[in-house]
């Protein structure tokens, strides 16, 4: 029996954590909760949708009449830009207290109510990498830590099926990038060379955790993965930031997109929920040579369209735990098709 078959943890050096992985668990019987499934059919347009074109939204502003991508200032937006309050009433070293200053936009990627990016054309997707692009290099004049985010399906809080994504701009550094940057910045003080360049040929060198791959990007399931079906979008060409794709690296990276989402989908045939989010090098930096653009793919089902992984108990109160070993989850996603199941029936 091979060793990752019997229960054992994984180091994830992004973040200076561990995952225990117990494959055995993956044959236990089930009847915990289950998801609904998402309702296949959708209207092009909806008359009733907030981000579809030409409709209003909650805060009486009407959307542009949009072909391609639309950008505006989220109504609701959980940030704010300032002024911000110079004096605290309350301080102590236990009440860490500190005002925060940025911006929340929402990005509609299509105005095609019924679409997400596995239906979309490479061409569509394309634009909306651009459109990424050219938000990051606008606000990145203002705010060193941008997040290009997409919330997809109910099952991840997405309150709205129009298919969008997120940008969130602020002046201090969220958690998770402080933490990625720490550990990258140990590992080339140590090493000399970039924690994830030295990870990329690794997985290139090994390839049973590869998913997807092309010239510019490689689509793996990282070997500390927590969620079952996580995977990791890494560039291969040096890239720090958003703001520094060419031509070639936002068309590639659209199609490796296109890809990636459509085996999500086929992998349960549904339309497959997660929370994706690009982690770009701090912009306060001088030096960001230890520092490699990628996307992290947090999708939550487990066993199929209706079984949805729970992060609880031990998860909560000591440290993640998969049941389903990397290789094994980038081997599904690998064998299932690259055509959309939904348009099998047009072949």
């Amino acid at each position: 029996m091979s060793v990752f078959e019997s229960p054992h943890r994984r180091y994830n050096p992004l973040l200076d954590e561990w995952v225990l992985v117990s494959p055995h668990r993956n044959n236990r019987p089930w009847q915990g909760a289950v998801e609904a499934v998402a309702g296949e059919e959708l209207p092009v347009y909806e008359s009733d949708c907030p981000l579809c074109p030409g409709n209003e939204r909650a805060n009486g502003e009407l959307n542009a009449d949009y072909q391609h991508t639309f950008v505006f200032t989220n109504d609701f937006g959980a940030i704010k830009p300032g002024p911000v309050p110079s004096t605290v009433e309350f301080s102590h070293p236990l009440a860490r207290f500190e005002p925060v200053d940025g911006v929340c936009r929402v990005v509609c990627f299509s105005p095609d109510h019924s679409k997400t990016l596995a239906d979309m054309a490479i061409d569509d997707i394309t634009r909306v990498v651009y459109t990424w692009r050219q938000h990051y290099l606008e606000l990145s004049n203002d705010y060193p830590c941008i997040h290009i985010f997409e919330n997809k399906g109910t099952a991840m809080g997405c309150s709205q099926p129009h298919p969008h994504g997120q940008i969130w701009a602020h002046q201090h550094r969220s958690s998770e990038i402080e933490k990625e940057n720490a550990c990258q910045a140990a590992y080339f003080s140590e090493k000399a060379s970039c924690l994830l360049d030295d990870y990329l040929q690794m997985e290139l060198a090994d390839g049973s955790r590869t998913v997807a791959e092309n010239n510019h990007w490689i689509v793996v399931v990282p070997y500390w993965a927590k969620w079952p079906f996580e995977t990791l979008l890494l560039t291969k060409s040096g890239l720090t930031d958003m703001g520094q794709l060419d031509e070639q690296q936002v068309e590639a990276l659209a199609a490796i997109l296109s890809e990636l989402t459509i085996r999500y989908d086929n992998l349960f045939r549904c339309r497959f929920p997660y929370s994706m989010g690009w982690h770009n090098a701090p912009g306060d930096m001088e030096d960001k040579s230890h520092w490699r653009l990628h996307a992290h793919f947090y999708p939550p089902l487990l066993r199929s369209a209706t079984v949805k992984k729970f992060m609880v108990g031990y998860e909560m109160l000591a440290e993640s735990q998969r049941d389903l070993t990397p290789e094994r989850a980038a081997h599904l996603l690998r064998e299932v098709s690259g055509v959309h199941y939904s348009k099998e029936a047009q072949r």
